[in-house]
């Protein structure tokens, strides 16, 4: 008998005779045939479709073993490039708060997430993490895309707007008065603020009877669809208030890929903002005009073309915020820069370590970490953390 001292970075339990075990929980004891006795930490997952649906990795985790997971995804990526920081309690996201996902439908009428590792597809009679309103829609659309009578798989994404719930649908686009004349009165019936399908040529909207509009640091930013948002509100909030945290009082501050201006527009500061997507660069320049916010804006992408030493010393602090990939190119002349403090939002605890290391080897420290846990019951990892010169 041995027991699961600790969960690997994608969610089995490992021995302390290092044997991976599946749907274990630190504290289980895990027989020589691999039957599991559950510990303390092992809880009885909710939702029916678990362990299938590949929406949800550790639903058999209780809260502060999946806080540890978090926080140890963090120290280990940092260890692994030779660094060590204060790494702060996670800000966990609760059930049922997931604003934003995307679903797939294929033509047998199936709408869900995809079995984990998988083409195949769950077929969602449940589910324990997206908002209500969101999850209130799936039964209604499956009717809804069935009329479309696509012949290939498409992609429902869905986002939770300040006017209602918006769906975009790649794939296919209705045919014909009748198909049109459906989807009105299927928007209509369910109150969609917006509804819009891709059919290889771009987003086309079809349904938007108010401007859709998603509001962020108290300004409400045009939403063009399948707009990148934080997963929650609650993990937006925790992300903002460490990056609030982090600039302090800074007067100057860089947005680095700004997106539709979440922290850019919670800060009191005179902010630039980059970034390379263009319409949520031209949604941010809207909204900070109407609000009057000292927000100057780039349509810039900063892959190719990263803010240089010179320009980025002109600022008191950088927000830092890039894809899943990191900003390799964008912390290169950071770590030769003079910025005072660099805010680092990011989604991937190897790519922020990765860069963390450059930034740390050009003379920053890694003052601290705030680990947030918005994509509830998954192994996805979110964070802010603070470097100073």
């Amino acid at each position: 008998m041995s027991e699961v001292i600790r969960l690997a970075a994608r969610g089995d339990g490992v021995t302390a005779d290092e044997r991976h075990i599946a749907l274990s929980a630190p504290g289980d004891r895990v027989a020589d045939d691999g039957t599991i006795t559950p510990g303390p930490h092992h809880r009885t997952p909710p939702c029916r479709h678990f362990p299938a649906c590949g929406g949800c990795q550790l639903q058999h985790l209780d809260d502060p073993s999946w806080a540890d997971f978090i926080v140890e995804r963090i120290r280990s990526g940092l260890e692994a490039q030779g660094l060590a920081s204060t790494i702060r309690p996670p800000a966990l996201s609760p059930p049922r708060t997931r604003r934003r996902a995307t679903l797939h439908f294929d033509p047998s009428g199936r709408l869900g997430f995809a079995v984990e590792k998988s083409h195949q597809l769950i077929d969602v009679q449940e589910c324990h993490v997206l908002a209500p309103e969101l999850f209130a829609l799936i039964r209604p659309l499956k009717r809804l895309l069935l009329g479309l009578r696509a012949k290939r798989r498409l992609d429902v994404a869905m986002t939770l707007a300040d006017q209602g719930v918006d769906l975009l649908i790649t794939g296919a686009a209705p045919e014909g008065l009748a198909a049109h004349e459906a989807l009105t009165a299927f928007a209509q019936e369910h109150r969609l603020a917006r509804i819009a399908f891709d059919a290889g040529m771009g987003a086309e909207t079809q349904w938007e009877p108010d401007a859709l509009t998603i509001t962020l640091g108290g300004v409400a930013v045009p939403l063009p669809p399948a707009s990148f948002l934080q997963a929650t509100r609650e993990g937006e909030a925790a992300l903002v208030a460490a990056v609030r945290e982090a600039v302090g009082e800074a007067p100057t501050v860089a947005d680095l890929f700004a997106g539709l201006g979440t922290f850019a527009l919670s800060l009191s500061s005179r902010v630039y903002a980059a970034e390379g997507a263009r319409d949520a660069i031209f949604a941010l320049k809207a909204a900070a005009g109407r609000a009057q916010r000292l927000v100057f804006t780039e349509h810039r992408d900063l892959y190719r073309r990263p803010l240089t030493t010179a320009e980025l010393d002109r600022f008191a602090a950088i927000v830092l915020d890039p894809p899943r990939a990191g900003a390799r190119e964008q912390a290169a002349q950071l770590a030769a820069s003079r910025t005072p403090v660099i805010a680092y939002v990011s989604c991937n605890p190897s790519s922020f370590a990765r860069d963390a290391k450059m930034l740390c080897e050009g003379g920053y420290r890694l003052d601290w970490v705030q680990p947030v846990g918005q994509f509830r019951w998954s192994t996805h990892v979110e964070l802010a953390g603070r470097f100073v010169r």
